[in-house]
């Protein structure tokens, strides 16, 4: 008969994975991608390089890891909050508000999204193909339903909009981590917002 594994055996794997993922979004922080080690990760993570190994097939992996998990919480409590949320500019509104907090709530991760994951061309291309085109399509429906319901110009492609929203957003968190003040992320999402719906013309 197979051997089934135990609900605490599961957990197990799935500590030490979060343990060497956690350690990965520190390292990279830290050091920079290309300048890590897989030694440096497990060091932080206080295990024996060979243990990464049985979790993930390489450092490439480990950021692709990364990158996809947060993606996918990221959207998931997105769409679950947007649920209880009416209209939408008050769900652009908090779709900006938790862009920044989650990234604002922890810096290395902030790092990593906006600095690591830029470091090439390869990385961009498989990242855009992956969670980032689920985002923005959650910007996209959101924008469409303000044009069906006239709150929205229709002359405007959503995902042109969606686009130059994510960008605005992206942008100021990347001034965030570069920056040598030290300000709150999340009150920023209105003035984003005040600026991407009313535009900067007078009339």
């Amino acid at each position: 008969m197979p051997v089934r594994s135990s609900p605490t055996s599961k957990r197990a794997v799935t500590d030490k994975r979060e343990a060497i993922l956690r350690a990965g979004i520190k390292v990279f922080a830290d050091k920079g991608y290309f300048n890590s080690k897989v030694a440096d990760i497990a060091r932080e993570a206080g295990i024996a390089d060979g243990t990464v190994y049985l979790y993930f097939k390489s450092k490439d992996e480990i950021l692709h890891s990364i990158f996809d998990r947060a993606m996918e919480e990221f959207i998931a409590e997105g769409r679950n909050e947007l649920v209880s949320v009416e209209g939408p500019v008050a769900k652009l509104t908090r779709i900006a508000e938790l862009h920044f907090e989650k990234l604002g709530s922890d810096r290395d991760m902030a790092i990593v999204f906006q600095v690591e994951l830029r470091g090439s061309t390869k990385f961009m291309q498989e990242f855009s193909a992956a969670g980032f085109a689920e985002y923005l399509d959650v910007i996209k429906q959101t924008i469409e339903e303000g044009q069906i319901s006239g709150v929205f110009r229709k002359d405007i492609k959503p995902i042109t909009a969606a686009k130059i929203l994510y960008g605005a957003l992206d942008e100021m968190v990347t001034n965030w981590v570069l920056s040598d003040r030290v300000y709150p992320l999340p009150p920023m999402a209105n003035e984003v917002l005040k600026i991407f719906l009313g535009g900067v013309s007078s009339n």
